[in-house]
């Protein structure tokens, strides 16, 4: 995370692989009249980085070759993971690009993924969280962040994960 121009050009030459740059904070935006719902995640040319950099913090990542992507659904000790498969190279880049390319699942976290999903909510004392990865071609989990107050009710819609039953935890039902 940066707005120094300098510093993701050297970041990026250290990494020696394809970058991305992910938005920090949705929010409706217009281009040329035309009304966009986000800024999507998009691949990045280090050498185009200039000082349009500084106006404002930048989330670089390294780009992950991806098989599919895992939300998965974390509520007071309970894992509900949901696959998204991306049917097109645009869904590919940022699967909320093209919600009609998709496809959805379920799946198990292994359980090392597990235990670090649990340690994280325990360190920093959350009873909810909606973790991304992406898995690769190889099947390697590959994290990308946890929100902790992530959307979830699409995810229920499109797999019937009970993820509603949140509700009972939060309202004190033991899990």
């Amino acid at each position: 995370m940066t707005n120094d121009p300098e510093a993701a050009r050297k970041w990026a030459a250290d990494l020696a692989t394809p970058i991305i740059c992910k938005p920090v904070l949705g929010g409706r935006l217009e281009d040329r009249g035309e009304r966009k719902r986000m800024v999507p995640t998009h691949p990045v040319d280090p050498e185009s980085l200039d000082e349009s950099v500084r106006l404002t913090g930048h989330m670089f990542q390294e780009r992950i070759p991806k098989a599919y992507e895992v939300r998965l659904t974390a509520v007071g000790g309970r894992l509900l993971a949901a696959t998204i498969h991306s049917g097109s190279e645009q869904a590919r880049q940022d699967w909320r690009t093209d919600y009609p390319a998709l496809t959805y699942g379920t799946t198990t976290a292994p359980d090392h993924i597990a235990d670090g999903v649990l340690a994280f909510l325990d360190t920093y004392r959350l009873a909810y969280g909606a973790f991304d990865f992406a898995v690769t071609p190889a099947g390697e989990w590959v994290f990308f962040e946890c929100n902790p107050s992530g959307t979830w009710a699409w995810v229920e819609q499109r797999t019937s994960l009970p993820i509603a039953a949140h509700a009972d935890y939060l309202q004190g039902a033991a899990p």
